[in-house]
């Protein structure tokens, strides 16, 4: 759209529409639609109001106005608010205005019985999530770990220069450094996709005291459950009841959820900027695309842009996960509404989220290890290899080895012969000095290689 101001609707709509049927206004329109007629069939099939049962027909009527929900239901709904100044209750209204012109007509101000307007809420913006993180935002995330899993399995055994501190450090493989990349965001999607979604259906103040004044025979509490457990067939990210609340679902699990999130962005942040170092270092190199441009003056660049943009993406999004933490769990006394407009921004951050994770992908796919690079350099810091000779000298007791060779390498340039003079001058056995000769920085890797296949 020419006249979006955020970017997420405008420059790069084309890779976050995903998300348009979960976190549109036309999409919590839906949902909200949803959760009412859904609610409408549960209360009929109960049996124990003054609701009559539904028809099989009746049922698949009241489903296909969410269904079959499209742009002329949108506008119904929004002409309706423009009246109400209420958005539920326009949903109510608009439900209520189909149900008019159908067998149903002689029970449309069941519609929302003794519900509280956050009782369709946090029921529709559960749905909304836990389906967006089920059908895009989870499986985004999953290719992304396929991806690294598959860089580290192919660049196991190519050694690479550590740093730490930014200085040279006991080689690496570079397969493995992608490795712990790929375990780190494994584990921390475990545990968003075991996470609940909680989600109250219990009126007012979250007493059920429409529900009981009305009918005080029923297990209002258990109805409650069954409802919200009814929306968890045959999908993954699971619906919980909470029975013990205010008016609103306090939100705490979605604090858990956004938290998730946040930490799997952050370790993406990491990665990017590891990625970032390596293509500066030329030790990944960036396939060129003739017709693109890298810089506007400068001709020969071809700059990361793709991990810069899934960094800028990812801090823009935790920013929002960050803030979404603090507010969400936090509302005066029973409830005050300054969660509401907090919660239409669950998009923006998820948005900004799935950007990235396109834009990292993107960048992957336009990436190559240059293992002759890398093996220069490596070779260029052969002091790295003094940790390895001062253990072995440790493990036969020789005196001081640490110190010898502290001596030796710090803060100067050494070579392979420097270590060979040294090793010669060692009162110690021929064989424990071809040990430590047969040492080099390409073979000093450790365990590298099988921890970066495991």
């Amino acid at each position: 759209m020419n006249d979006a101001i955020n970017p997420l609707d405008g420059r790069y709509y084309s890779k976050t529409r995903a998300l348009s049927p979960y976190f549109s206004e036309s999409a919590l329109m839906k949902y909200r639609v949803m959760v009412e007629c859904e609610y409408l069939i549960s209360l009929s099939s109960l049996g124990e109001t003054g609701l009559r049962k539904f028809s099989k027909e009746e049922e698949k009527l009241l489903k296909n106005l969410f269904e079959g929900f499209d742009d002329a239901s949108y506008e119904k709904i929004k002409k309706l608010e423009s009246v109400t100044n209420h958005d539920v209750k326009a949903v109510e209204y608009f439900i209520k205005e189909e149900l008019s012109k159908t067998s149903l007509k002689d029970i449309v101000e069941w519609v929302h019985f003794a519900l509280t307007s956050e009782d369709t809420n946090n029921i529709a913006y559960a749905l909304m999530l836990s389906r967006s993180l089920e059908e895009v935002l989870v499986p985004e995330i999953e290719k992304i770990i396929i991806k690294l899993e598959n860089l580290a399995n192919t660049h196991k055994d190519s050694p690479m220069l550590a740093r730490t501190h930014g200085q040279s450090a006991s080689p690496t493989t570079f397969g493995k450094e992608i490795r712990v990349f790929s375990e780190r965001v494994a584990k921390q999607l475990k545990e968003l996709k075991r996470a609940e979604i909680s989600a109250k259906l219990n009126g007012a103040t979250g007493n059920y005291n429409a529900h009981l004044c009305a009918y005080p025979s029923v297990n209002w509490p258990e109805f409650s459950k069954n409802f919200i457990g009814s929306f968890n067939k045959d999908h993954e990210q699971k619906l919980e009841a909470n029975l013990i609340t205010t008016q609103i679902e306090p939100h705490d699990s979605y604090v858990f959820i956004f938290d998730a999130l946040r930490r799997i962005n952050t370790i993406l942040i990491d990665f990017n900027q590891d990625v970032w170092r390596y293509i500066s270092d030329e030790w990944v190199i960036q396939k060129i695309n003739e017709k693109e441009t890298g810089s506007s003056t400068m001709p020969h660049k071809v700059n990361p842009i793709d991990f810069e943009n899934s960094e800028g993406n990812l801090g823009l999004a935790n920013t929002l996960f960050e803030f979404f933490s603090r507010k969400l769990p936090i509302s005066r006394l029973q409830r005050d509404l300054s969660d509401s407009t907090v919660e239409r921004a669950f998009g923006t951050a998820l948005g900004h989220s799935l950007l990235a994770y396109v834009m990292l992908l993107k960048g992957l796919e336009k990436i190559s290890v240059n293992e002759s690079k890398m093996a220069r350099d490596l070779s260029a810091h052969p002091e790295v290899i003094a940790e390895g000779i001062q253990t072995i000298l440790r493990r036969e007791g020789h005196s001081v080895p640490y110190e010898k060779l502290k001596e030796l390498t710090r803060g100067k340039q050494v070579t392979m012969e420097d270590f060979a003079r040294f090793i010669d001058n060692l009162e110690v056995s021929k064989d424990l000095k071809l040990e430590m000769k047969k040492l080099t920085p390409e073979s000093y890797t450790g365990l590298a290689s099988l921890l970066a296949s495991r």
